[in-house]
């Protein structure tokens, strides 16, 4: 009798082992529910496009395999969507963000509409980094950086304290240009057609990602002349195209372009809000990096032309933000200054 009692115990304490390395709070929340990925761009651009394609396996990784769906909420060059993040949003990690890569920059820029504390908020990652460009439509009659240098050059941004916007104004400080900012369209997708349509000759902040695979026949094509292009490192498809830290003669331009194009060594962001508990935001990391690493999302990014082919971690996202939050006094009175010159 007392074998069989004990037997029956040790079933009992291993059936209850079981259960317990089984349940997963964080699975059980999600189980059942739908989770947003707020895009904060416009319908049929870069970032709707890796949005739509990362909320197709996104849910596959989340424990309790949720359903995710893509909302669009364009405006402000990003801060609509981050300011909807921060202080809107249910704080229980049913809300992601995939936002520009100058929306942590924002509040540093002393941009008032920023109402948020980038270092609060929780960084998952980011597929790869970028690499930006000034274009001009083909039919310009601005064929060279000398010529943007003698003629005024239309150019699109969402307002004025946009990236693209700062660029084009940082361009201008840097090189001469006469780069004059038109603002008003919500997204590429807009300043594109107003290229096409010849309201504006270009656009500032064109990254090379994003024009693969929104408009892959451009640069074949020739439908577009990229002027030049920056970011963190010199990109190799773009070898007979200025880069932009070659071409700055001052060592104070060189470290002001660094600072500034800080954003583009982090690429498109995802992102949760500042209070979602930290056993949720540790499962999203895990399953944006498995996401990135799924074979039929590789397929999907290389098909598509998404340019997903070099993650970053949301650690490696937040020391890139403390680095340039910590930049030289100087350096950072000038980004504001180039920031604020419009308004």
């Amino acid at each position: 009798m007392a074998r069989i009692v004990a037997r029956w115990l040790a079933g009992l304490l291993a059936a209850v082992s079981v259960a317990t390395a089984r349940a997963d709070p964080v699975a059980d929340f999600y189980k059942g529910r739908t989770v947003s990925l707020i895009v904060s761009t416009s319908v049929g651009g870069g970032y709707d496009v890796l949005g739509r394609a990362v909320s197709r396996f996104l849910g596959r990784h989340v424990p309790g395999n949720p359903t995710v769906i893509v909302r669009n909420m364009a405006g402000a060059g990003g801060i609509v969507a981050t300011n909807f993040l921060y202080n809107q949003a249910e704080q229980d990690g049913t809300h992601i963000g995939l936002l520009q890569d100058n929306a942590p920059f924002k509040p540093l820029l002393g941009t008032k509409e920023a109402r948020y504390d980038p270092t609060a908020l929780n960084w998952l990652g980011s597929p790869s980094a970028e690499t930006g460009m000034l274009v001009v439509w083909g039919a310009s009659p601005i064929g060279s950086l000398d010529d943007a240098k003698t003629r005024e050059t239309t150019v699109g941004a969402a307002a004025v304290n946009s990236t693209p916007a700062l660029y084009a104004r940082l361009l201008n400080d840097v090189f001469g240009l006469r780069l004059k900012v038109i603002v008003g369209y919500p997204g590429q997708t807009e300043a594109f057609l107003a290229m096409e349509h010849g309201e504006i000759d270009g656009y500032p902040s064109v990254f090379y990602s994003t024009l693969l695979a929104t408009k892959p026949d451009w640069l074949p094509q020739k439908k577009i002349r990229v002027m030049l292009y920056y970011g963190p490192d010199r990109h190799p498809e773009l070898g007979g195209v200025p880069y932009a830290s070659d071409l700055a003669g001052k060592a104070d331009d060189k470290i002001l372009m660094d600072a500034a194009f800080a954003p583009l060594a982090l690429g498109k962001l995802f992102v949760l809000g500042p209070g979602v508990p930290a056993d949720r935001v540790a499962a999203m990391r895990r399953a944006l990096a498995d996401t990135f690493a799924d074979p039929e999302f590789r397929a999907e990014s290389e098909r598509l032309q998404l340019g997903a082919d070099a993650p970053r971690s949301g650690e490696e996202i937040r020391e890139v933000i403390r680095r340039t939050y910590a930049a030289p006094p100087p350096v950072l009175d000038r980004l504001q200054q180039l920031n604020m010159s419009s308004r």
